[in-house]
């Protein structure tokens, strides 16, 4: 017997919070290999190169039709490609120069900036929702860098901006990846997006360097978690997680990831956020959480409104 609904949502709850834990465990992970002589750039590599790798040939072996995209999309996989490529590189540069809570929550300003191009672009109708939820996380965000202390903002400009960067990034990703998605199963999406990542990287770094690069056992045993436990696992748990609960639903329970990163850094890592810092990641949280509950109202609204 098929699975009820209370049974599917439930399925798809505990898969996003499962890739939340798991991206979360990635960034401290990746935060104590930058502590022990991997650079992000050699990381990025890593990373894309041999997800992408594990990936295809998973879908060769087992699912080849997933592998099947059509020539005349391929220019559009190429720049979803470049856009996970800068993505993972921002975002991963970000934790190397700031704390990893910091730096995720950085991040978390793509649902943001998502809704602002939609406001401009689209020319979409400023719910009281939206206002709140962007002055809410532009806030947490002013308060979870540490922006109230001039010292400690130009300890860390540079991270700081390659966060927001990394926001910018993800934010273009998710749309174009959403738009892979009308077309293709989000495997395909991802494992293309991740082939032509890796590929920008093996050109933008000397091809494989990070290969052959001396490690000890247990920094590639690290190396291996993040590409397969912080990429490839999360991102497919996310994606069944989409497949059983309403995206609004999904991002909601994911903001549970820039949390579990806080408490692991803190663990781990030593990392502490001051006060004000907890605070702004706090209203960061809820921002996201009132913009996607606004999103969801709207549409119900226009559900009930439709004849």
């Amino acid at each position: 017997m098929p699975p009820g609904p209370q049974s599917q949502r439930t399925l798809g709850t505990l898969s996003v919070v499962g890739a939340a834990v798991l991206w979360a465990l990635s960034g401290t992970a990746s935060k104590f290999l930058f502590h022990n002589g991997v650079s992000p750039f050699q990381l990025v590599q890593l990373r894309t190169t041999i997800a992408a790798a594990v990936l295809a040939l998973w879908f060769l072996v087992r699912a080849p039709k997933l592998l099947r995209v059509s020539l005349k999309d391929v220019p559009a996989f190429l720049a979803l490609g470049l856009g996970l490529a800068a993505a993972q590189f921002t975002y991963l540069y970000a934790i190397s120069k700031v704390h990893v809570a910091a730096a995720i929550m950085l991040q978390y300003q793509a649902p943001m900036l998502i809704a602002a191009h939609a406001l401009i672009t689209s020319r979409e109708r400023l719910t009281p929702f939206t206002l709140v939820a962007l002055a809410g996380s532009a806030l947490g965000c002013y308060l979870v860098v540490g922006a109230y202390s001039l010292d400690l903002l130009a300890m860390n400009r540079a991270g700081i901006i390659s966060g927001l960067a990394s926001a910018v990034t993800f934010g273009w990703y998710a749309v174009a990846s959403e738009d892979r998605m009308r077309s293709y199963p989000p495997w395909t999406v991802l494992c293309f997006a991740l082939i032509f990542a890796a590929l920008a990287w093996n050109v933008l770094h000397p091809p494989l360097e990070s290969f052959l690069t001396p490690r000890s056992g247990r920094i590639w045993a690290w190396i291996l978690y993040v590409c397969t436990f912080g990429t490839i696992l999360p991102f497919g748990l996310y994606n069944e997680g989409i497949r059983r609960i309403r995206p609004t639903r999904a991002s909601i329970t994911a903001t549970l990831e820039p949390m579990t990163a806080a408490v692991l850094a803190y663990v781990f890592l030593h990392e502490f956020l001051e006060i004000p810092q907890m605070a702004g990641a706090l209203l960061v949280v809820g921002s996201i959480v009132l913009l996607q509950a606004g999103k969801e109202k709207q549409r119900v609204e226009n559900e009930v409104s439709e004849p």
